[in-house]
C-alpha cells in the first residue's frame, strides 16, 4: 500500500469517527427533547420552584369581657417586579418613576424622594424581578400604597408584591404578660398561655410557590397570593379581668416599693368558679424597678410560715384535738423544743403572749400556741398529722394548672429520710415543706367556698369563629376538706383577723 492510499484511509477513518460521534450527538439530542422531554422538563422546574410555609395568623387572647389581651396583626415585606408586563414599557416606567419614588419620600420620610428614585432605577437595568422596597409596612400602608403609581396598574400586570407576616402584639401591654406569655420559636419550653394553648393558637399553616430568579433568590409565582391559604387560629377566652388585673398590678407594685421588696405577687380567684380575675407577679430590676420576670404565683414553692396556720388549725378541729376555746399558755412569747435534755429549737412570738384561748391564738398569730397544740396531740402519731395534710388537703400535690411552669409542692410525712424530731413542730407553723402561693390561695379558698376545694382555672373556653371549641371548668381535688362544724371555726376565726387587723389600722 502506498504513503498516498495510507493517508487517505486514515483520513477517512477519522472522518467516519467524526461523523458517528456527531450522529450519536444529534440522536441523543433528539432522545433528550422529545423521547425524555417531559421528564427533565419537570426536573428543571421542581429545581427552580419550591413551596415555602405561610404562617398561619395566630389566634387572639381575651379577656373574661371580651377586651383582646392578645392578637395578631399583620406586617408586610413589599417588593417590586421590575420587568412586570405592565411596567414592561420603558416609556410608563421612566415616565412614573419620579411620582412613585415622591409618594414613597412622603409616606417614609427617612428616605428621601432622590434617594428612592435612585433605588428605583438602578434596579430596572438591573432588571431585578423582587426589589425590596420596605419591610414592615402595616396594612393601612400598603394600602396606601396600592394606590401608588407604576403600582396601581392590577393584579395581573402589577409590580407590587406584599409578603405577609405576622406580628403579635399586647393591646395592654404590661397588663397580665407574663400569664399571657410569649411564643419564642428558639425556647423548648411553653410559657404561659401563648405556649400552653399553642396548638390551638397557631392554626394550620399555608403554602405559596416560590421561583428561583437571578442570583439564587426565590420570589414568589402569584404575586404573593398563598396557594394553599392559612387556617387561622382559635380563640382563647380567658378568665382575667383587665379591670381588676390593673387594680392588682397597681396595688402590688405600691406595696413592693414601700417595703423595698425583691420580689412579690398577688392572685385574686372567684371563689365559686376558681376563675383567676388577676394575677401579677414583680421582681425588682438593676434599676430598682420593678417589672414582670417569673410568674412567682405557681412557681415558687417555699415556706408558707404562719399562711400554713390555717391548715394546722383545720386539722386539730377536725379530728377533734382541740376547740376555739382551748386554753394554751404561751410561755411569754418563746417555747424551747427539747430532745433528750437538750434544746433543739426556741420557738418565739413577737408579742408576748400568756394564756390564750386557740381563737386568740389565731388572732394573733402566735407561733408558740400552734407549736404546742400540734406537738403535744401529735408528737407519738406524726402520721395522723401528715396525713390529713397530704390526703385530704392534698398539699403535696400539683393543682395540675391550665399553665406550665407549676413547682412540685413537698409536704413531709414520717417516712421521709429529712424527717426528723423538728419536722413536726416546724410544720405547724408553716416551714420545713414546699408550697406556691397559688396552693395556698386554693387552700382558703376551700373555706371561703364552704369545703369544697377546686383547682384554678386560667382558661374559661376556646372559640373558632365566635363557636365554642372547648369549655373548661375547675377540677374539684376535694369535694369536702372538713366537717360543717369544723368549716364554721375556720370561717368565724378569719372573720375575727379581719376585724382585729381593722382594728389595728384604724388605732394607727
Amino acid at each position: 500500500m502506498g504513503i498516498r492510499t495510507n493517508i487517505l484511509l486514515r483520513v477517512y477513518i477519522a472522518f467516519g469517527l467524526i461523523l458517528l460521534f456527531a450522529g450519536a450527538v444529534v440522536f441523543q439530542l433528539y432522545r433528550v427533547q422529545f423521547v425524555q422531554g417531559k421528564k427533565w422538563r419537570a426536573m428543571s422546574q421542581t429545581l427552580s420552584t419550591k413551596y415555602e410555609n405561610v404562617k398561619a395568623s395566630r389566634g387572639n387572647i381575651l379577656s373574661v369581657d371580651g377586651s383582646l389581651l392578645a392578637t395578631s396583626v399583620p406586617e408586610y415585606d413589599v417588593h417590586m417586579d421590575m420587568m412586570a408586563g405592565g411596567i414592561a414599557d420603558d416609556k410608563i416606567f421612566y415616565g412614573k418613576v419620579d411620582s412613585l419614588a415622591l409618594k414613597l419620600s412622603q409616606l417614609y420620610p427617612d428616605r428621601s424622594a432622590t434617594e428612592f428614585s435612585r433605588m428605583l432605577r438602578d434596579a430596572r437595568k438591573d432588571s431585578s424581578r423582587y426589589q425590596l422596597i420596605r419591610r414592615k409596612v402595616t396594612y393601612q400602608e400598603l394600602e396606601k400604597i396600592k394606590k401608588f403609581p407604576l403600582f396601581s396598574t392590577g393584579r395581573l400586570g402589577g409590580s407590587l408584591i406584599a409578603i405577609a407576616e405576622n406580628k403579635r402584639i399586647l393591646p395592654f401591654r404590661t397588663l397580665a404578660a407574663r400569664t399571657i406569655g410569649y411564643k419564642n420559636e428558639n425556647v423548648k419550653n411553653a410559657v404561659g398561655l401563648e405556649g400552653a394553648f399553642a396548638d390551638y393558637i397557631n392554626g394550620e399553616n399555608g403554602k405559596r410557590l416560590m421561583q428561583r430568579i437571578a442570583g439564587g433568590i426565590y420570589m414568589p409565582v402569584n404575586n404573593g397570593e398563598e396557594e394553599i391559604p392559612a387556617k387561622d387560629g382559635a380563640d382563647i377566652i380567658s378568665t382575667i379581668d383587665v379591670n381588676y388585673q390593673d387594680v392588682a398590678q397597681d396595688a402590688l407594685k405600691k406595696e413592693l416599693i414601700k417595703s423595698q421588696a425583691d420580689h412579690g405577687c398577688v392572685v385574686l380567684m372567684e371563689v365559686a368558679t376558681g376563675e383567676i380575675r388577676a394575677i401579677a407577679n414583680f421582681s425588682r430590676n438593676k434599676n430598682s424597678d420593678y417589672e414582670e420576670k417569673l410568674n412567682y404565683a405557681i412557681s415558687a414553692a417555699n415556706d408558707p410560715g404562719s399562711t400554713f396556720k390555717l391548715a394546722s388549725y383545720m386539722t386539730l378541729f377536725d379530728q377533734h384535738k382541740i376547740d376555739t376555746n382551748t386554753v394554751v399558755d404561751a410561755e411569754g412569747g418563746r417555747y424551747n423544743i427539747y430532745y433528750k435534755e437538750k434544746i433543739l429549737k426556741t420557738v418565739k412570738d413577737v408579742e408576748e403572749n400568756h394564756l390564750m384561748t386557740a381563737k386568740k391564738a389565731f388572732e394573733e398569730s402566735s407561733n408558740v400556741a400552734v407549736v404546742k397544740y400540734v406537738y403535744g396531740h401529735y408528737s407519738d402519731n406524726p402520721k395522723e398529722f401528715t396525713d390529713n395534710l397530704q390526703k385530704v388537703l392534698h398539699l403535696n400535690e400539683k393543682l395540675v394548672l391550665q399553665i406550665p411552669g407549676e413547682a412540685q409542692p413537698l409536704v413531709r410525712d414520717p417516712s421521709d429520710k429529712h424527717w426528723s424530731k423538728l419536722s413536726l413542730p416546724e410544720m405547724a407553723y408553716g416551714y420545713e415543706m414546699r408550697i406556691t402561693p397559688l396552693q395556698i390561695l386554693t387552700l382558703y379558698n376551700s373555706v371561703a367556698n364552704n369545703g369544697k376545694m377546686i383547682a384554678p382555672i386560667f382558661v374559661r373556653e376556646i372559640q373558632r369563629l365566635g363557636n365554642t371549641v372547648e369549655h373548661f371548668q375547675a377540677r374539684v381535688i376535694n369535694p369536702k376538706v372538713c366537717s360543717d362544724a369544723t368549716l364554721g371555726k375556720m370561717k368565724a376565726l378569719l372573720e375575727s383577723v379581719v376585724w382585729v387587723d381593722a382594728i389595728i389600722v384604724s388605732l394607727i
